[in-house]
């Protein structure tokens, strides 16, 4: 059964040491005909738990963002399925854009501002807006939402380890552009302080560059967390 309200769809994997207060924080911008869906992907601390006590449904599937989110997708029953990172933070305007949505608006995504201090992160935070605004492409972390029977229709995301965000973003765009909303989402910094800004902007461009001209998701996958180690 499909209702009216949005289904807040949220990946997570070993998230505990900030989960609790990342779901207390959804709970308190949603209305009272939507829906919190954790779905774990294999967690080794308490994030299962924490989500739990938080959730209106928690699932567990195997590792793969775009397999946990097609999970909680197929459990949801809003009108709206909105898939946000458990790193992103919320404020109650942000829900409220739901209500004020052109009726010809089938997906969108959200501005997003980095949480770091640093002016570079104002920098990066306005360069993925403006690319996302020029291409058509959203990533994960703007808060990606999308008609229920849209999404289903398309068969939800791509089961690929990597550049699913990008993906979807290409089959939804085929059917219309995204709302680009500017209400921006806040979301943590912390890939770029752990790794270094600069090497992360040029090795995420690096492996865009690659999916376009046809690497496989799979070794971009490999690629992308030997880096990150």
């Amino acid at each position: 059964m499909t209702t009216g309200g949005v289904s807040l769809i949220v990946p997570v994997r070993n998230e505990a040491a900030t989960l609790a207060s990342t779901l207390a924080g959804f709970r308190s911008v949603m209305g009272g005909a939507d829906e919190l869906i954790v779905v774990d992907g294999g967690s080794r601390d308490d994030s299962v738990a924490i989500a739990r006590q938080w959730a209106d449904r928690t699932l567990i599937v195997t590792p793969g963002r775009a397999r946990q989110m097609n999970a909680g997708a197929e459990q949801a029953t809003g009108a709206w399925l909105w898939f946000v990172h458990a790193d992103t933070g919320l404020e109650r305007k942000h829900r409220e854009c739901f209500s004020h949505l052109d009726p010809q608006v089938v997906w969108g995504r959200f501005d997003v501002r980095l949480s770091g201090q640093r002016p570079l992160f104002r920098l990066i935070s306005g360069m993925m807006n403006w690319r996302s605004r020029l291409t058509g492409i959203a990533t994960g972390d703007q808060g990606i939402f999308v008609r229920r029977a849209l999404f289903m229709e398309l068969g939800g995301y791509p089961d690929q380890l990597l550049m699913e965000d990008i993906a979807l973003s290409g089959l939804l765009r085929q059917h219309r552009r995204p709302a680009c909303l500017r209400p921006p989402l806040l979301t943590s910094s912390r890939r770029w302080e752990n790794r270094g800004a600069w090497r992360t902007i040029w090795h995420m461009w690096s492996l865009r560059y690659r999916y376009w001209r046809g690497a496989s998701p799979q070794t971009l996958y490999r690629e992308y967390y030997d880096h990150s180690e």
